[in-house]
């Protein structure tokens, strides 16, 4: 018997009902106060079968005089480590971490950019997985290699470059950047982790906890396409570019649009943390 389809969000009780046709798990827990919290949690005990995904190490590429804090890896690069931990073109993957998907929907969407759409989010990430009854595991698993082909759809995010070029162009051509960050920090009351505060001039501040309900888990589709076209009002979301501190936040707007039916928002990728590298960029402090 077939298993169904992946939805884009999946259940911690529809995971367990797929133990005879499981996906690749991937568990992406990650701080950035403390890099390697991750891996020592995913030592302490994970989802069985789940291979650890780190931020820096596997997410993200290196990071240079002009990037941010996270630049998009290499897809050749990225390919490779996932055809090594059993990716093919038709293997489900479900990713999920501890902080409702803050962390591992930089990895659905990175799959998404390389052309793979069979991927979903573990809503509620490992607190619903154990809250459901689900098994804890310290065993790592030894997938057999595999080839993935990566093939990356590089209109799925914008440039900085294209960007500042976007933010100057008629109303009809700009992108609207939705800011995924804390409001102090869009604000710019406060700045923990970059040199400078304050948000991209134009961009509205949607925080990306406000897709969740109070278990952490996704508000139903139609409060968040409430949420976004009432922010939105007449802006196609095919002109939404998604920002955040370093492109990972961010994708948990995006991801949020797409359950709410309202697709073709895209990734800024490089985020304030790029935007702020050339003094020369514009930057509003309490707009």
């Amino acid at each position: 018997m077939t298993a169904t389809p992946l939805p884009l969000l999946l259940g911690a009780d529809a995971l367990l009902a797929r133990a005879d046709a499981r996906p690749v798990l991937f568990d992406c827990r990650f701080s950035l106060a403390d890099t390697e919290a991750g891996r020592r949690a995913y030592a302490a005990g994970h989802l069985p079968g789940a291979i650890y995904a780190h931020l820096d190490e596997h997410l993200s590429g290196p990071i240079t005089a002009a990037s941010g804090r996270h630049p998009l890896p290499d897809p050749a690069r990225l390919a490779g480590w996932l055809g090594d931990c059993g990716l093919t073109a038709d293997t489900e993957v479900v990713v999920y971490d501890d902080m409702s998907g803050a962390f591992a929907l930089r990895l659905w969407w990175l799959l998404r950019w390389l052309g793979h759409r069979r991927a979903a989010l573990l809503d509620g990430g490992m607190q619903a997985w154990q809250a459901a009854g689900g098994a804890l595991t310290t065993d790592v698993p030894a997938p057999a290699p595999a080839h993935f082909t990566p093939a990356a759809d590089d209109a799925l995010w914008i440039s900085t470059d294209a960007l500042a070029a976007s933010l100057t162009a008629a109303t009809a051509a700009q992108a609207q950047v939705i800011d995924a960050r804390a409001p102090e920090r869009f604000r710019g009351d406060v700045e923990p982790i970059d040199p400078v505060a304050g948000h991209i001039p134009g961009a509205i501040n949607l925080p990306f906890g406000g897709n969740l309900d109070g278990a952490g888990r996704f508000l139903p589709p139609a409060a968040l396409h409430r949420r976004f076209t009432e922010a939105l009002g007449d802006t196609a979301p095919t002109r939404v570019a998604h920002s955040c501190g370093s492109g990972v936040n961010a994708c948990h707007n995006l991801f949020a649009m797409e359950l709410a039916g309202l697709g073709g928002s895209r990734l800024y990728a490089g985020s304030w943390s790029e935007w702020i590298r050339d003094p020369s960029r514009g930057v509003v402090v309490r707009g």
